[in-house]
This record gives C-alpha cells, sequence and structure tokens, in this order.
C-alpha cells in the first residue's frame, strides 16, 4: 500500500564537507527502518512473503467512488481530489504488510540515522524517475518538502518536529528533528511522496506558470506505478499502468499494481453504487451496514457465485468510532455529563434489532489489539499514572473500563436513571420536561451527520436522550459537500460521528487525535477538542519511547485515560471488513496480517472457472 502522509526549512550543504558529532554518527546504511526490533526482510529480499511474484498483469478493475471531484491537487486545502492518487508519486520508503511498523527502500537505495535519532539521511536511488524520464533528485526531495508543509496543515502539524531538510550531495537528503529520541521521525519522514520540482515550477501546455497553491485538472506528474488517464470531470477517472515504470522489478513492488487500468466510476449515494455493483457495473464493493450484509446478498449473482463475499480480517487495532462530543461547548465540560450520554446508549438493542448481531461493543482507542488497556493499571502502566493520580478520576485506579449494558429488550429504564443521575450532580434538572441547568438555560443539541445510513441508528438514541429531557436534532449533510467540510473546519457542531484508526506503532499522529495544538487548529483531528495535560505527558511518553514495552505500557495508560474522561461515546465495532466482489479478481493468499492489499496486490483472474448458469 502506498503512503499519503507527509514535511520545513531548506537549507544548503556543500559536499564534501565533514560532519561531526551526531551527523557523524550515522553512518551506517540500512535497507529498511523497523520501529522496534529487527526487519523481517533481509537486504536481499526479492519478494514480500504476502505476493504473488507470478500474478499476472493486465486487465481493467473497476470501483465505486461516492461524491465528486474538481481538482488533481492532493496535497492543498483546495477543491475535493479523486480517489487513488496515492498510485502517482512515490515515497522515500514502503511499507511491509506483514509487520507492524516496518518500512523498506523505495526512492530512496538505503537510509542511515545517528544513535539518538536526531536525523536521517537518504541515499536516493539512481535509476529513480519520473515519468517524464527526468531523474528523481535530492533537490526535488528539498523542494517537496518546503512545499507540503506550507501548503497544508496537516503536512505543518506532522512535520512539525523536523527542523529542516538538506541536500548533501548528488543523491544524499538529510533531514534535521528539532530534538532526539523520536524514534518514529525517521519513518513517517520515509513516507514523504516526492513531486517534480521542474513540472511544478514550470509552464502548463498554453505556456501558462503552474501554481501549486491551486485546484488544477490537469494530469500531474508522477513517478509511481500509474498515471492518470481519460476522466469526466466528477464522473469518472481511469488510472494507467506505466508499462516502463522505473520501479517495477524492485522487490518492494513484485506482484503488485497489476491491473493495466483501474476505473473509478463516482455515485451521488451509496446506495446508487451498490446497486451498480450488483449490475455488474463495478467490481468491488466493501459493505458498511449490517443491515445490507445481512439481507441484500441474497440474489442470483451471490447464489450461483459470481459474486464472492469475502469478509477479510486483519491484526490492525479496530478503529475507535463513536459519538464525537465537541469539548469547546461548555456544556460538555463537565465529565459526568458525557458520562450520562453513554449510559443512554442501549447498545445491546440496537445490535439485536439493527445490526443483526454482527457487531461488538468498542471499550478501548486500541481496540482487539495488544494496545488495549485491560483491567486496572498495574506494574509500570501504574508507576507511569501514579504522578498524575489528583488529576485523574479515582475509578481509574481501581475499577476496570466497561460500557453500560442492558438486556436487549428496550427497557433501558436502569441505565437512564444513572444517567439521570449524573447529570442531576452536573447541575441539570428536568423542569417542566425540559433538561435545563441552574441558569434556567434548556440543554439542548444538535447531532450532525454525513450518511444517511446513521439517520436509523441514531433515532432511538436521540428518543434515549430526548426522555432525559434533552432539546435534540439531528442534521445530515453529505460528507463530500463543502458545507459538512465547512462545518467540521470551523467547529461548528455538538456532536458528531468520528472515527479514529490506530496501528500497532502509534506515535506522531496522537498529537493531531489529542493534542492541545491541534485542538486550536481548524481542520485537525482533534474533532473533540481535548486539551489535557494529562493526554500531552502520555503522548509524549509513546513518542519518545525507547523499547516495545515502553510504547505498549505508555500506550495502555493513554488509553485508559481517554476512556475515563468519556470524550465521546463509543460505538461498535465488527472484527472484519465485508467485501464482496465479482469473479474474476483474485488476491493471495493468505492476505498479509496488516491489510487487504487491496487493489495494489490484488489480480485479474483470467483463468477463474466458468460461471454457473444462472437458475
Amino acid at each position: 500500500m502506498r503512503h499519503l502522509a507527509l514535511l520545513l526549512m531548506l537549507a544548503g550543504a556543500l559536499p564534501g564537507v565533514a560532519a561531526s558529532g551526531a551527523q557523524a554518527a550515522d553512518a551506517v546504511e540500512h535497507h529498511g527502518l523497523s520501529l522496534f526490533g529487527d526487519l523481517k526482510y533481509g537486504p536481499d529480499f526479492t519478494h514480500f512473503d504476502y505476493v504473488n511474484p507470478q500474478a499476472p498483469k493486465g486487465g481493467e478493475l473497476r470501483i465505486p467512488a461516492m461524491g465528486s471531484f474538481d481538482s488533481f491537487n492532493a496535497f492543498i486545502v483546495k477543491g475535493v481530489t479523486p480517489r487513488g492518487l496515492t498510485n502517482l508519486y512515490d515515497t522515500l520508503m514502503g511499507t511491509s504488510l506483514d509487520e507492524a511498523g516496518s518500512e523498506y527502500g523505495l526512492v530512496a537505495a538505503s537510509v542511515s540515522y545517528p544513535p539518538d535519532y536526531s536525523s536521517v539521511t537518504f541515499t536516493l536511488r539512481g535509476e529513480a524517475r519520473f515519468h517524464d524520464g527526468q531523474p528523481i533528485t535530492p533537490e526535488d526531495v528539498v523542494w517537496t518538502f518546503a512545499k507540503l508543509k506550507a501548503s497544508h496543515p496537516f503536512f505543518n502539524a506532522y512535520y512539525a518536529n523536523v527542523l529542516r531538510a538538506e541536500k548533501l550531495g548528488p543523491d544524499k537528503v538529510r533531514f534535521t528533528f528539532s530534538g532526539p529520541g523520536n524514534r518514529e521521525l525517521p519513518q513517517i519522514v520515509g513516507q514523504l511522496p516526492v513531486l517534480p520540482k521542474h513540472y511544478w515550477t514550470g509552464k502548463d501546455k498554453n505556456g501558462k506558470a503552474r501554481d501549486f497553491s491551486q485546484t488544477t485538472l490537469e494530469p500531474p506528474l508522477g513517478s509511481g506505478p500509474y498515471r492518470i488517464g481519460a476522466f469526466v470531470a466528477g464522473r469518472s477517472l481511469v488510472l494507467e499502468r506505466v508499462k516502463d515504470y522505473w520501479a517495477k522489478d524492485l522487490p518492494i513492488n513484485a506482484g503488485s499494481y497489476n491491473f493495466d487500468r483501474i476505473r473509478y466510476e463516482y455515485y451521488g449515494t451509496p446506495i446508487a453504487a451498490f446497486q451498480a455493483f450488483t449490475a455488474g457495473q463495478v467490481d468491488w464493493w466493501t459493505e458498511s451496514s449490517a443491515k445490507q450484509w445481512a439481507t441484500a446478498y441474497n440474489i442470483p449473482p451471490v447464489r450461483d457465485g459470481r459474486i464472492i463475499r469475502d469478509p477479510i480480517e486483519t491484526l490492525n487495532p479496530q478503529p475507535m468510532q463513536g459519538f464525537v462530543f465537541n469539548l469547546r461547548h461548555a456544556k460538555f465540560q463537565d465529565v459526568r455529563v458525557r458520562e450520562a450520554f453513554n449510559w443512554a446508549l442501549d447498545f445491546e438493542w440496537q445490535n439485536k434489532n439493527i445490526f443483526y448481531g454482527q457487531y461488538k461493543r468498542t471499550s478501548s482507542y486500541f481496540e482487539n489489539s495488544e494496545l488495549a488497556s485491560r483491567g486496572v493499571p498495574q506494574g509500570a502502566e501504574l508507576e507511569l499514572l501514579k504522578p498524575f493520580e489528583k488529576e485523574l478520576p479515582p475509578a481509574l485506579f481501581t475499577t476496570p473500563y466497561k460500557n453500560p449494558v442492558t438486556d436487549g429488550s428496550g427497557n433501558n429504564r436502569a441505565n437512564l436513571r444513572r444517567a439521570t443521575e449524573l447529570l442531576r450532580e452536573a447541575g441539570w434538572t428536568v423542569q417542566n420536561g425540559k433538561l435545563k441547568n441552574e441558569k434556567g438555560e434548556v440543554f439542548t443539541l444538535e447531532i450532525l451527520l454525513d450518511s444517511e445510513q446513521f439517520q436509523r441508528i441514531v433515532a432511538p438514541y436521540k428518543q434515549a436522550l430526548e426522555r432525559l429531557g434533552m432539546t435534540v436534532s439531528v442534521r445530515l449533510i453529505d460528507s463530500d459537500s463543502a458545507q459538512y467540510q465547512t462545518r467540521l473546519d470551523n467547529r461548528d457542531y455538538d456532536i458528531i460521528v468520528g472515527s479514529f484508526g490506530q496501528s500497532l506503532s502509534p506515535g506522531n499522529e496522537q498529537r493531531e487525535f489529542w493534542g492541545c495544538d491541534a485542538a486550536k487548529r481548524a481542520g485537525s483531528r482533534n474533532t473533540a477538542g481535548i486539551c489535557d495535560p494529562v493526554v500531552e505527558a502520555l503522548i509524549d511518553k509513546i513518542i519518545f519511547a525507547k523499547s516495545r514495552e515502553e510504547l505498549v505500557t505508555a500506550t495502555h495508560a493513554l488509553d485508559r485515560v481517554l476512556l475515563w474522561r468519556f470524550y465521546l461515546v463509543p460505538q461498535w465495532n465488527s472484527p472484519a471488513t465485508r467485501m464482496a466482489y465479482w469473479r474474476g479478481l483474485a488476491h493471495p493468499k493468505p492476505l498479509p496480517a496488516y491489510s487487504s492489499g487491496f487493489p495494489d496486490i490484488w489480480w485479474r483472474d483470467a483463468g477463474a472457472p466458468a460461471v454457473p448458469a444462472k437458475p
């Protein structure tokens, strides 16, 4: 799978000047990076174990997409970009899908760093090329880093601890960090996509200078396995495999990028897209609705084997999805108010009546992994949390976190009584049927949704909150509309449905999820507005962990604090990604531990058995 995560100051370095101190200590060249422990694959590996190195090349893959697009510039805030653009650009390093926290050289042939992780140096491959044949140079890397850092708040925050990028010679680039000990920074710098400086500082076919800060529908110059082919703005896009792709024979790419064409067809709603899938107009579908998975597949193409249902499980933590409070609003400041919302959710009834029993309640921000906190803090975790004991709820140290449960009958009176008690303790009581505070202010809230599928899920929750005396409205805005994104960026909401995906190697991205700086920045992932000194301290413990054991301990502690602060109402998860696809698509068996690998390691199987006759 390819990265688009990414990057500031540029400074020149004279070739031949002797390095000193930490710079001299990074002379050992490595073919890859591992956050902790050894790499699985040695310098002479020929392909990843999970790929089919003999996978046939050819054919077309048709993928549905939602909404629209109006720009091919994926590196600025403006515009809506189509899916698939990550395959246009090569990154310095590429990810292994059967290891946690490992990368191998792509544009970079090798990488080196000092023992204190205060910098990282990449040696570029001499054969690395853009699609126009121009070599990928250190100047391109330095220019890209500066441009991305200046063009998008995400990149600026993600690489906040990278002070500068500098060319060290004809094939070397060094990134210097703001301090030592951040073991993850070499890897996240390795995710940098390298853009062509000569293209973006040049002119288009009409002689007009290109402007990186603006949207464009001019197909950009890339370096990756695909380029943009035919497209209709907002409706469809075809990516064409680059037959003379410079990196096609590298071990990191063996068995990958097998389709000659990947076509993205855009639809206005998931219902329309699913109908297109069942009609054979697109090849692949990932099912997000438990009801659909249980009821909508009793159709001839499924019964006769033309459509294959293939739920795929990985070892990645399940995302924490939940009803996220906007803590910037005073009514959510009291933790007892936030906890009351959790008592009002009758998950067991919903799972039985809406989800067909397919989900389980999420009880960790790192669900289904060794990073999830369990029981009560003990040992090293307890020692880590002890200095913050006065700032944390006593129950965190004495009681395992557990979401409220019901018998699934729909009778949630006991839990609603507990919610009422919490609200009363926080100063909210029911007066004339309305929940009010001491000032007489009515507790009103709007739940902002971006998916019509969530309306039926929210409806019983809305009723429960209204039984507590709240005045609740639900607003649906399409997720692809500018209005929804504007409200999100401007923090114009009470409660949203948010999802926070995690890896087995958490690190700097935790600042973007829960950090104070991100809480103040429009458009950040800290949608809740969390600014908590304890959380800040634990994030640093994760980022600067010196061993896997320290990382796991600090993550357990962070998970526990986030849960007991009730920053959101946890929803539910399924251990499998529900995939369905038309016969003729194939994938390696077994798939890699940490990803489905779709579509990068899949292929078109021209020799698939004949489809059974329709009944």
